[in-house]
């Protein structure tokens, strides 16, 4: 018994030296040999100090950005959660444009993607390699611009149905008050941030898969409270500390579930039963069209989905599970209604900021707008003012200097796969304090590297002096820089760059020129007094200055034209 025992005793102690050896050659150890120690990089306070609020936080990152830059050039070593974790922060477009482009040597960590498909299942933001590869061939057909121009008149219509509801919230303000206390000619406090993303979810719901959300009329539809809830309750007001502690350790999440995880769970579960049950209907409908002779005529994303995943052409080892659908259909609603509605939530903002600016715009509007209100117009007529919307040179300059200036990605995040050579076109700033003239970067396997999305975006020594300010006229004399550096969307990388780079940008781009042709023409927006700042929540979203517990929001002075063509 006591021979047992000792033995046990003896395996014990073996297995706790293995992790102790295995944690301190992981802490201790290998850390001083991290090539990236090579590289400059800011000073810490002390063994557990890092470098992650200064270069996440957008009220911070700027002015930490161009610092860094003036000090350490344009490839930075950087401590992340523990003295294990260096990092690279490429400010390099040279590096960074590597960096994107081979995604297969650098993917999304399983952090990342542990936490986006806890959240919205392994689409194709979570999916790497064959999997995103499989997925977005499958997708990338309900992209074309022959099916987006489809949806123009539905982005219209909810464009319409937002003006209108802001009118009667005008009109019904204006006639419950007594005379004396009349607003400012009808003008009234509006949180556009709130209104905006019940829009755009409407329309990515119809967009998306045909269904009706009603959201600008009202909140009480199950699947819109679901998602609504997932993305904003459970995301931007979970726990930081016990969110990553959920990542790291996922029992935790099953054994002791806390607020956040349960709401998600609930959220979820509604999700795959509603939604779930339409991918079943719209795949029973193609399948009866294919049966009958008559094809399914859908033009929502998810029929265009289905129709391309049981294409003859597509070999069957290429096609996508229902629950693929399903999660891509999640991440058509996040990405099509969070990030679009910020992105004309800031623009408004701007705007707001910059009268003469806004009116200039308005007056461009106003030029092209039909002298029938749009709500007349056929959908020839309509597909014909988007044609000339997309063409207008200072609506196209506002939107590019908004989506610069306030990306609503702030950053990302790449974990190289093996050993790698970054290559680097400007001189490289060691950590002995000498500047090197080498061709590269040498980056281990298993580094993570951000991506410094607005880092790019305000560089004053790509963009100018002015890089931080609303400029749209920059648009009209780029320089040789700015033409150089990696992009999807006007030399930008608000919408990524290489292999997975924004599938649904052209869909963003319509309904940001639509709601702003729709309430410029209709509406003037002016600042309340209030203090709006950034805040790095997933994605960068306005709150007001002690209010962060109320979640996003946007107040803005909205007062109806005096006349308005689209009225």
């Amino acid at each position: 018994m006591a021979s047992v025992s000792t033995i046990s005793l003896s395996f014990f102690s073996a297995v706790i030296l293995l992790l102790s050896s295995y944690v301190v050659y992981h802490i201790i150890i290998a850390p001083r040999f991290n090539p990236l120690r090579k590289l400059a990089g800011p000073p810490l306070k002390g063994p557990l100090d890092n470098h992650m609020s200064s270069v996440l936080d957008p009220f911070r990152s700027p002015k930490t950005h161009a610092a860094y830059v003036g000090k350490y050039g344009r490839n930075v070593r950087i401590r992340g959660l523990g003295p294990w974790d260096e990092r690279l922060l490429p400010l390099d477009p040279v590096s960074i444009a590597h960096v994107l482009k081979n995604s297969t040597i650098y993917e999304k960590p399983w952090q990342s993607r542990r936490l986006i498909t806890s959240l919205i299942g392994c689409g194709m933001l979570a999916a790497e390699g064959h999997i995103h590869k499989r997925q977005r061939r499958v997708a990338t057909p309900a992209f074309s611009i022959q099916n987006l121009r489809a949806l123009v008149p539905l982005v219209f219509s909810k464009g319409e149905e937002l003006r209108d509801k802001w009118m009667d919230i005008i009109q019904a303000v204006k006639e419950d008050q007594a005379p004396s206390e009349e607003q400012d000619s009808g003008q009234l406090e509006i949180d556009v941030c709130h209104w905006i993303s019940r829009a755009t979810f409407d329309v990515i719901g119809l967009a998306g898969f045909d269904y009706h959300f009603n959201a600008i009329q009202n909140e009480s539809d199950e699947l819109f409270a679901a998602y609504k809830e997932m993305f904003e309750i459970a995301v931007s007001q979970g726990d930081g500390v016990r969110t990553v502690l959920g990542i790291y350790f996922p029992f935790l999440n099953t054994l002791f579930p806390d607020k956040r995880v349960k709401t998600v769970h609930r959220c979820q579960e509604t999700i795959r039963r509603v939604a779930g049950k339409l991918v079943q209907q719209k795949k029973a409908r193609i399948l009866d069209g294919e049966k009958n002779g008559s094809a399914y005529t859908g033009k929502d994303l998810l029929s265009l989905l289905l129709k391309s995943n049981v294409a003859t052409d597509l070999p069957p080892d290429q096609r996508i599970s229902d629950e693929d659908i399903l999660h891509n259909i999640n991440t058509f609603m996040f990405a099509g209604s969070d990030t679009t509605s910020l992105a004309l939530t800031w623009t408004l903002l701007l705007l707001a900021r910059h009268p003469d600016l806004q009116t200039r715009l308005r007056t461009e509007l106003l030029s092209v707008a039909p002298t029938t209100p749009t709500s007349r117009l056929s959908v020839e007529e309509i597909e014909s003012l988007h044609n000339t919307l997309q063409n207008l040179p200072f609506l196209n300059n506002v939107c590019r200097e908004s989506l610069r200036l306030i990306p609503p990605v702030h950053s990302s995040l790449r974990v190289a796969m093996q050993d790698d050579e970054i290559p680097v076109s400007y001189p490289v700033h060691l950590s002995d304090g000498t500047i090197s003239e080498q061709k590269s970067v040498r980056v281990p396997k298993g580094s993570f590297v951000h991506v410094p999305v607005e880092a790019f975006n305000l560089d004053m020594g790509i963009w100018g002096d002015n890089a931080w300010e609303f400029d749209p006229d920059r648009w009209d004399h780029l320089s040789e820089d700015v033409l150089s550096l990696p992009g999807l969307y006007s030399n930008l990388l608000t919408f990524s760059a290489g292999p997975r780079s924004c599938i649904g940008m052209r869909f963003s781009m319509i309904e940001m020129k639509t709601f702003l042709y729709i309430l410029l023409t209709t509406f003037s927006f002016a600042e309340t007094g209030k203090k709006i700042y950034k805040a790095n929540v997933v994605l960068t979203r306005p709150y007001v200055a002690g209010e962060f517990r109320r979640g996003s929001q946007c107040p803005l002075l909205v007062k109806p034209l005096v006349s308005s063509v689209t009225s």
